[in-house]
């Protein structure tokens, strides 16, 4: 995992710059029209005369005209400009900047050759683009947290179905189970909880507009470049469903590949997954992911209880993808899924009231989606989005059967550039996220919000940079919403300072995650007087990168106002509302690592303090007839401590072998019928990678060695079901203990 920040911006002078310098037009005084422009033939090289491929080129000529290309495979490009004296520049991610003078020859042609050399400050050759700067972790103000293709190659072997280990492992986040008899889970940050968290796939709502507990962390982590996050209140970046932050999955890019993968495990599991990958000589490329997945149900503790569901999973995604080599590109994809589940009671097993319970669900989900993006002469980029995603789900609970589909539309045009010390981008976008039960009525909805948004990254030193943002939301059920951010980087060699705070929003819906559970056939009518949440939250981020170390310090407290939360009424049923009082979360982060080839160690340690809102009711402690006050409580489910560590050895001839040590402490419990606080537990695996020749690799896996599991010490199923059905208490700990997986990955 690579830790980095990337920024955005406030609505204030910064904006009203970028505005301003959209109005001006950058192509400079109209040639004579007897005087043709020239032609720079430009080469970009490294050492020894390597040619440099995707190259950023800029011509800046008479008259302050200006003309931008990206340099081919062969390291060359063109670019167009008004006789006279001019300035050519080249720069490459990895490189110093090179620029030179030349006389542009009127209707004839220069050749120019730019040597870059390689930076010796480029610790990393990341790119971060979920704040749509495309910017370097280290030059971005704003924290965003880089999980890196290699770390990735490594969870890829662990869990080749899902992504749920790869971010469980990623210090602040928290997969937290939401079914104990599906599966299913939510994405916690910093202790907030997991419908805040918005799950993106290179920066597109492919996976729906809201997080949920219904499968989307269901995704093969073997198409993925890196996956980054940002933790905390992102609203200012994209609206009214990332008030906890937001996870954006970043697509593996094309290059010559055929690689299957066969995973098998000692508690009935299997994966296959196949990818398929070509860059041909040309503008075009492509990429296929396919995958088989499939689990049978798996007893652990012999109480007839499955405690893990037996599913079958298949779902593909091609993706198309174009770039003439002068600033066009086009991403194009489309993916489609098909789960079946099965929880509940095992064969011949029964709940302790003796009676058989089986929990089913059916998800079915389809997606397409479209990148474009131009780089205009004046050396504008424009960018254009849009996808649109449908999920249908059939959720049998014991017998009582819900239907339903969801549908999200997304559309999004921005334009950004770089003017002086400043780096800015403006948008608009729409969406639209839809909602349509078949067997529950009440609920159906359709939430449509246009947006407005503007970014800024001013350079206000070579030490400081300055960056601001602001979105315009307008709900059509909750209002307009606008939400600033401001971030500060100051980098002074080997040390990074990094202070960020914003505000942001949440629509909510009906999909809480106790509801979620036991279905909306046990919660009552929203009432009209629901509130959008609103939150805020604040962090300071101090990095070291010294040689093979780096350390970082990060101190972070969000705070969610008006939090919906699920009450049981007088009927048995949920009944949604806001609370008396906030949600707050604050904390300490940190992270050390060592690297050296071969050897990667990291460690890190996490507290988290998070709180809320309770309602004493009446007739308990001697209240009876008095009004309900609330008291301030630990947020259920999250650990005040919790520490990580990993070390590899890695050889590129013979393979890897990883092993890691993960510590979870005590959580509160809510309506658990055993106990009101969790234990503490360790969780400790290995991983061993065996290449065999040039095409092939073996791979043995265990995990959870010290058999830390919650059935050790307390049931997961209760004497009786809750008021609303539900068999299961909350899962705090793994539920399928030891496990070894083997598999084997070919090349072909």
């Amino acid at each position: 995992m690579r830790q980095a920040t990337a920024g955005t911006q406030r609505l204030s002078l910064m904006g009203f710059l970028c505005v301003l310098g959209l109005l001006a037009d950058s192509g400079g005084a109209p040639l004579e029209a007897q005087t043709p422009p020239g032609r720079v033939v430009v080469t970009v090289t490294t050492e020894g005369g390597r040619p440099v491929e995707g190259a950023d080129v800029l011509g800046e000529g008479a008259g302050g005209a200006r003309a931008a290309a990206i340099t081919d495979s062969t390291g060359r490009a063109v670019v167009a400009l008004p006789p006279g004296p001019a300035v050519v520049s080249a720069r490459r991610l990895g490189f110093t900047p090179a620029r030179a003078r030349v006389v542009v020859p009127a209707g004839g042609e220069v050749a120019l050759t730019l040597e870059l050399e390689a930076a010796a400050v480029e610790t990393e050759g990341v790119v971060v683009t979920s704040t749509r700067s495309d910017r370097r972790i280290e030059d971005e103000p704003l924290r965003v947290e880089v999980v890196g293709r290699e770390e990735i190659e490594e969870k890829l072997l662990m869990t080749p179905g899902d992504i749920a280990m790869l971010l469980n492992e990623t210090a602040g986040l928290r997969v937290q189970p939401a079914s104990a008899s599906l599966g299913g889970a939510t994405v916690r940050i910093q202790g907030l909880r997991g419908r805040y968290t918005l799950l993106l796939s290179d920066g597109l709502p492919l996976y729906g507009g809201q997080g949920g507990a219904l499968g989307p962390l269901q995704i093969p982590p073997m198409d993925l470049g890196q996956v980054e996050v940002i933790k905390g209140v992102a609203s200012a970046l994209y609206g009214a469903s990332a008030l906890g932050g937001v996870v954006n999955l970043v697509s593996r890019r094309p290059d010559p590949a055929r690689e299957l993968l066969l995973n098998g495990t000692t508690l009935g599991g299997g994966d296959a997954v196949l990818w398929l990958a070509d860059d041909p000589e040309g503008p075009w490329g492509w990429s296929l992911l396919a995958g088989l997945h499939g689990q049978e149900k798996a007893d652990v503790d012999d109480d007839g209880w499955a405690d893990l569901p037996s599913y079958r999973r298949a779902l593909v995604r091609p993706r198309l993808h174009w770039d003439d080599g002068r600033g066009r590109s086009l991403l194009a994809t489309a993916g489609g899924m098909a789960e079946d589940r099965t929880g509940g009671t095992m064969a011949g097993g029964t709940t302790p009231l003796g009676s058989a319970y089986a929990e089913r669900l059916s998800t079915r989900r389809g997606d397409a989606a479209v990148l474009l993006r131009t780089l205009t002469a004046g050396g504008r980029l424009w960018a254009v989005r849009a996808s649109g995603s449908a999920q249908r789900h059939e959720h049998d609970f014991g017998g009582s059967v819900e239907r339903d589909r969801h549908l999200t539309g997304f559309a999004e045009a921005s334009l950004s550039g770089t003017d002086g010390d400043h780096t800015w981008v403006v948008g608009a976008a729409i969406q639209s996220d839809g909602y349509r039960a078949r067997d529950v009525a009440g609920f159906d909805f359709t939430h449509t919000v246009p947006s407005l948004f503007v970014q800024d990254e001013m350079r206000l030193s070579d030490a400081f940079t300055l960056a601001g943002s602001a979105r315009l939301d307008r709900h059509n059920v909750y209002g307009t919403f606008l939400n600033p951010r401001l971030s500060l980087l100051h980098r002074s060699e080997p040390w990074t300072v990094r202070a960020s705070a914003g505000t942001g929003t949440f629509a909510p819906t009906p999909f809480d995650e106790e509801v979620e559970a036991v279905g909306l056939g046990r919660l009552a009518p929203l009432p009209p007087t629901l509130a959008a949440e609103r939150g805020r939250s604040a962090s300071v981020d101090v990095g070291r990168h010294d040689g093979p170390w780096e350390f970082n310090v990060t101190a972070f407290a969000s705070e969610v106002r008006d939090p919906v939360t699920a009450e049981t009424a007088p009927d048995g049923r949920y009944v949604l509302g806001n609370a008396p009082g906030p949600v707050r979360a604050w904390g300490t982060e940190l992270l050390g690592r060592y690297e050296a080839e071969p050897f990667h160690l990291t460690a890190t340690y996490v507290y988290t303090r998070a709180t809320e809102a309770g309602v004493v009711r009446a007739g308990v402690s001697g209240l009876e007839g008095a009004a309900e006050p609330t008291i301030r409580r630990e947020v259920p489910l999250t650990p005040r401590h919790t520490l990580g560590a990993v070390g590899a050895w890695e050889d590129d001839e013979w393979g890897r072998v990883g092993v890691e040590f993960y510590f979870t402490g005590r959580q509160e419990l809510a309506d658990d019928p055993y106990r009101g606080a969790s234990r503490a537990y360790l969780v400790t695996g290995f991983l061993v990678e065996k290449r065999m020749g040039e095409r092939a690799r073996v791979f043995l896996n265990a995990e959870n060695l010290l058999d830390a599991r919650q059935t050790r010490w307390s049931p997961v199923v209760r004497p009786r079901p809750t008021a609303q059905g539900r068999w299961t208490t909350d899962a705090w700990a793994p539920l399928e203990g030891r496990a070894f997986h083997a598999g084997v990955r070919l090349a072909f």
